[in-house]
């Protein structure tokens, strides 16, 4: 019996699956089909991270304009173009090529910023990869326009990284090269009028076309190009990325890009990801088009109007993308008001903050992420590792109905009448997204609400050690106003249920 070799081997497979991790022996390998990518896993990590913060930052940040100033110097008559013509001179003699040297970061400290950015709040953190500038801020072998080679001259994507991985946060990379074909065609055209009419801007030189792309044919004039050249171009540029850094999450700034070409580039992320996790995937990828599981969701400026039933993301900034001079930034209690009520939605918020071109944090933006943090130390419980509760809130009577969708988020408008809820095991947490004036009251706790199915045993509000007076009514659930609020807006009452 005991040289039965039938015994042996399967005493071998036996000490294997103890031994090996499940997920090394039986690790998914993802083909380039939807079919395939309807296997996909949302990782933990990202559902129990919620808030990530982004650096979309580059050589667009110079002249201190705000965001698409590459294209929009070369739009004949708009703010960017005269502002460029009286700073640096006509765009045929002076042009994009010549603002990238003037970015040189030289107050940046990426371990400094990222221990801020882990001390907000942040479980994970997203670099520009490249703009729609064709400017790439990793180490490239295959394009000369990169921060290791001009600008700063350091690798600004391993850099990141690198600090990223010094505080224990998932790293992530933004990719909007897709569009920059078609983004950057206004650099090949020429003034209409004036002293310079009909002097070709410096996009047309033949020398700078791997930086401005060649002209486009007149039909493709979309988001995203037609040209199967231009797609095969991107699909090597994003695959260098993805083998050199082994981001944990890559961002498309589209809809799913090019087709069959942008499936090849996703299951090749997704697979090299297992390899990296031995057996395990762990990679996220996003991008604008809703997918069925597929990847996640991504909107832009935008909130959903209730539960996803697949994780998503929602992509903003505090300010402008890039820095502008005298811009506006969101306050904390803002921040704080969409990331409570995205959660609640099983959402994620990614946020971009605005860095100088010298790569340094102003004072008012530092104030700001100070006041996330100190809400996110005491209310994180009710916002990292939660999931969405039966309903994701209640708002107020007569409040404006705004649908899904991007670019939304300044139509929504939150107060204390708005509640949001988040669970964790047996534990509900309900949201006031304003500071309350009077006593709260929560429909969809009462005795007879349709979600109550156990009598409410203890509340308490996240950082304070007041004793709560509330009743559970028939219709609400009522918690007297406390004698004394914490220091935000936005209050948390932990609610835990007789067992």
């Amino acid at each position: 019996m005991k040289n039965n070799p039938k015994i042996f081997t399967l005493t071998l497979l036996a000490l294997m699956l103890v031994l090996v991790p499940s997920s090394q022996l039986f690790s998914q390998t993802f083909k380039p089909t939807d079919e395939s990518f309807k296997h996909y896993q949302y990782p933990e990590w990202f559902r129990d991270a919620k808030f990530g913060i982004w650096a979309h930052w580059g050589p667009q940040a110079v002249p201190r304009q705000g965001d698409w100033y590459a294209r929009q110097m070369y739009e004949e008559g708009g703010p960017d173009y005269k502002y460029h013509l009286a700073h640096y001179g006509h765009p045929s003699k002076f042009g994009y090529k010549d603002i990238i040297p003037l970015w040189k970061a030289e107050r940046w400290d990426p371990e400094k910023l990222m221990a801020l950015y882990k001390k907000t709040g942040a479980k994970y953190f997203v670099s520009m990869g490249t703009h729609h500038d064709n400017f790439f801020l990793w180490n490239s072998k295959i394009h000369k326009w990169n921060a290791a080679n001009m600008g700063p001259k350091k690798d600004v994507l391993g850099t990141w990284q690198k600090a990223a991985k010094k505080e224990g946060l998932r790293f992530g990379v933004s990719e909007h090269l897709g569009a920059s074909y078609t983004w950057f065609q206004m650099s090949h055209k020429s003034d209409t009028i004036g002293s310079m009419a009909g002097v070709p801007y410096d996009g047309t030189d033949t020398k700078n076309e791997d930086l401005y792309h060649k002209k486009a044919a007149a039909d493709d004039k979309d988001w995203l190009t037609t040209d199967p050249g231009n797609q095969q171009e991107w699909l090597n540029s994003i695959k260098e990325l993805i083998d050199n850094y082994h981001p944990d999450l890559l961002y498309s700034d589209s809809n799913f890009p090019f087709g069959d070409v942008g499936r090849e580039l996703v299951s090749h992320f997704y697979n090299e990801d297992i390899k990296k996790n031995g057996g395990k995937l762990e990679a996220v990828y996003n991008c604008k088009q809703p997918s069925q599981g597929m990847w996640v969701e991504d909107l832009e400026r935008g909130v959903k109007d209730t539960i996803n039933k697949f994780p998503w993301q929602t992509d903003t900034s505090i300010g402008d993308w890039y820095y502008r001079t005298g811009q506006k930034y969101k306050s904390s209690t803002e921040v704080i008001q969409m990331l409570t009520d995205i959660v609640s939605k099983n959402g994620n918020l990614l946020i971009n903050v605005v860095q100088t071109p010298e790569g340094d944090l102003e004072p008012d933006m530092l104030k700001i992420l100070d006041g996330i943090g100190k809400w996110t130390a005491v209310n994180g419980e009710g916002i990292y590792g939660t999931r969405p509760w039966k309903v994701y809130g209640e708002k107020p009577l007569n409040a404006k109905v705004v649908k899904s969708g991007n670019f939304n988020e300044e139509q929504v408008k939150y107060s204390a009448q708005d509640i949001r809820f988040t669970q964790k095991g047996e534990v509900l947490y309900a949201f006031c997204l304003g500071a309350p004036v009077a006593d709260i009251k929560i429909s969809s706790l009462g005795k007879n609400s349709k979600y109550t199915t156990k009598a409410v045993e203890s509340i308490t509000l996240l950082g304070s050690d007041e004793k709560l007076n509330w009743k559970q009514e028939a219709s609400d659930l009522v918690i007297s106003k406390p004698a004394k609020l914490p220091d935000w807006q936005v209050v948390t009452f932990k609610i835990q249920f007789k067992k």
